[in-house]
């Protein structure tokens, strides 16, 4: 049976902070403990938090151009400096949003740079982790040092979708599966041949971990049980669509 387990009363993380300990603690102060194929599924926000990944707009200078951005879009020129500088290319510009492609390869708005939920320091803006897979290698490292339990880790971002209202979790780093569910080659249940279905089990996940992840209650993480999720090494960049192949950039 699926289950998807809150672990709750995550305290305020700290630059330092050792989140794959902090995990198994508090689940165990749950009165629960990790199992084999357990996935931990972690909010980006802790990530970034944990290594440091914070930047006080104080520090930060704006360019010319991000002060003529920040005029069109109604944005602290500050926070737009901080978007431009982690971004590659900006992809799109209209109403006061900017959708952009962060260094690490995705494409969302305002580069995952992010004021919300930052703590202590409110005049500060969090950033994506510089390697969310290596982030989420070290994590479930960690877990497996502490509980001998073999734990896929997914680290997740919510973001905006095309054609779609809302935004939703996604995958932004994985550690211990792959992220694809390849169907293809196999045989639907009237014996056609499918050829073009795979299924993004990460993001399917992360979604789903979302329903008991509130912000507000401080539930950064949650435990997905009973899920068989696909076995191997897989990558982030597994999930992104190449430029060459994408039909909206």
């Amino acid at each position: 049976m699926l289950s998807i387990l809150p672990v709750t009363r995550i305290p305020e993380i700290k630059k330092g902070d050792d989140l794959g300990k902090l995990i198994v603690d508090r689940l165990v102060n749950q009165g629960d403990e990790l199992q084999n194929g357990d996935i931990a599924v972690i909010s980006q926000k802790i990530v970034s938090k944990a290594e440091g990944r914070i930047l006080p707009l104080s520090k930060v200078s704006p360019s010319t151009f991000a002060k003529t951005i920040a005029k069109e879009t109604g944005k602290d020129p500050r926070q737009v400096e901080v978007v431009l500088r982690e971004s590659k290319k900006i992809i799109r510009m209209r109403g006061g949003h900017l959708i952009t492609e962060t260094n690490q390869g995705f494409i969302c708005a305002n580069s995952g740079v992010d004021q919300s939920n930052v703590g202590t320091a409110p005049d500060s803006v969090t950033l994506l982790p510089h390697d969310s897979d290596a982030s989420a290698d070290r994590i479930r490292k960690t877990i497996h040092s502490i509980t001998g339990k073999s734990v896929p880790v997914i680290i997740t971002d919510t973001f905006g979708r095309a054609w779609r209202i809302g935004q939703v979790n996604f995958a932004i780093g994985i550690s211990g599966m792959k992220p694809i569910r390849d169907y293809r080659g196999t045989r639907d249940m009237y014996r056609r041949t499918l050829q073009v279905t795979e299924i993004a089990v990460a993001d399917e996940l992360a979604s789903a971990a979302e329903l008991v992840m509130n912000k507000a209650d401080k539930v950064p993480v949650a435990i997905v049980r009973g899920y068989k999720a696909p076995k191997g090494q897989g990558r982030i960049k597994d999930l992104i669509r190449p430029e060459e192949f994408d039909l909206f950039r």
